[in-house]
């Protein structure tokens, strides 16, 4: 009988979610202001018991009784990870040499808020990372309780799962048996998305790291499968596929960001922006119906399908925040993906105030002409009162 290490419960999670890098930083986890001992114990308790109940990976590809299905996807592990650190310049270090069995899918989840009347996220402070827009708990009942404490404060709120984390570096970090159920093209993407913030990380702009790993996890794996298996290759064309679909989500997102930037920037009363608000969302849900055919199966998104308030638009926001900026760097690089992750990282260290812009920037002045495609500029700098390029607007 063949062994599978795939944990039994079924895969419930987004997209954002799959691919989501939450960073669990609980080397840096003292008592710091801010951050209840509790929390933090369990958030340790629980890094230790991933890392602890780590084995090889090759030792598993060893074992006759493996599937043929999680052996395909160890192997892939094995070669993107290598594929990573070789062709695209990312530190795997010892990441992703192991696997640790997870019974669940989900092993957190997080806890999102925003003000009803704004698109600025909420946030948490945490050593290291400075400040997140995000929670995460192990335990489903603590996120809702939280999520629930938050809305008795008047905050939109949402609770997701995720089923990826990254220690960014300060542990070899393993590879969680749920990521099995992914096909080879999603796995891939996750673990190069993950390497990216083992790499680089920019405290406290979790857009910006969010959505350079979503960029960076999607064209890396079409690199991939495009050297390894041939441009033609199925696997390649789906991997083509999700990163056109992220590119037009991007773009769709950035237009509707415009709508509400518009409404809650418009100095009206609170009734008045929340009565707009409310036509907005269903706006947004009409344009999304009208963009959802135009996505791969792979790469369908969630708007269709659960009730819409600020917290909800963050989380895809974060995620898929002008990934424009990124592609018309990769094409102002003349295509070299390896020069273009150094060089986003270069930007984002120069200018951790607006790495948005300086990407922008150094990509119109390699091409004048380089715009996102559909006509919007590369930058968000046209979609808001204040002109700026970034997003949130800065305070």
């Amino acid at each position: 009988m063949k062994r599978s290490i795939e944990p039994v419960a079924r895969r419930r999670a987004s997209l954002p979610a799959r691919i989501a890098g939450l960073f669990l930083i609980v080397a840096a986890a003292t008592a710091a202001p801010g951050c209840g001992i509790g929390y933090i114990a369990r958030g340790a308790y629980e890094e230790a018991r991933l890392l602890w109940n780590r084995r090889p990976i090759d030792r598993e590809l060893a074992d006759d009784s493996l599937t043929p299905q999680d052996r395909e996807k160890l192997e892939t592990v094995l070669r993107v990870r290598r594929f990573a650190a070789d062709k695209l310049g990312l530190n795997a270090g010892g990441a992703y040499l192991t696997v640790t069995d997870v019974d669940q899918d989900a092993i957190v989840h997080v806890v999102m808020a925003a003000p009803q009347d704004s698109l600025t996220p909420y946030t948490w402070w945490f050593p290291i990372v400075g400040s997140v827009p995000y929670r995460g708990y192990f335990s489903e009942a603590d996120a809702d309780a939280e999520a629930r404490e938050m809305q008795a404060r008047g905050y939109d709120t949402m609770v997701r799962s995720a089923v990826a984390f990254s220690s960014l570096g300060f542990f070899d970090d393993p590879l969680l048996s749920n990521l099995l159920k992914l096909d080879r093209v999603e796995l891939a993407g996750v673990i190069i998305h993950e390497l990216f913030h083992r790499t680089y990380f920019l405290p406290s702009d979790a857009i910006f790291d969010e959505s350079a790993a979503n960029w960076v996890g999607a064209r890396g794996a079409l690199a991939f499968f495009a050297e390894t298996e041939g441009a033609d290759c199925a696997d390649t064309a789906e991997a083509r596929a999700v990163l056109e679909s992220n590119l037009k989500f991007s773009r769709f997102l950035l237009g509707e960001q415009a709508l509400l930037l518009r409404i809650y920037m418009s100095g009206e009363p609170r009734e008045e922006i929340l009565k707009r608000r409310a036509a907005a969302f269903v706006q947004i849900r009409t344009d999304y119906a009208r963009l959802a055919p135009g996505l791969s199966g792979l790469e369908r998104f969630d708007l269709d399908k659960e009730p819409l308030n600020n917290a909800v638009l963050l989380n895809y926001l974060i995620y898929f925040h002008d990934l424009d900026d990124f592609e018309a760097l990769y094409r102002a690089d003349g295509g070299d993906l390896k020069r273009t992750i150094a060089r986003t990282i270069e930007l984002a260290r120069a200018n951790p105030g607006d790495p948005f812009h300086a990407i922008w920037e150094a990509a119109r002045k390699t091409q004048p002409q380089n715009q996102a495609a559909g006509g919007l500029s590369a930058s968000a700098e046209n979609i808001a009162a204040d002109r700026r390029p970034s997003y949130p607007p800065k305070k």
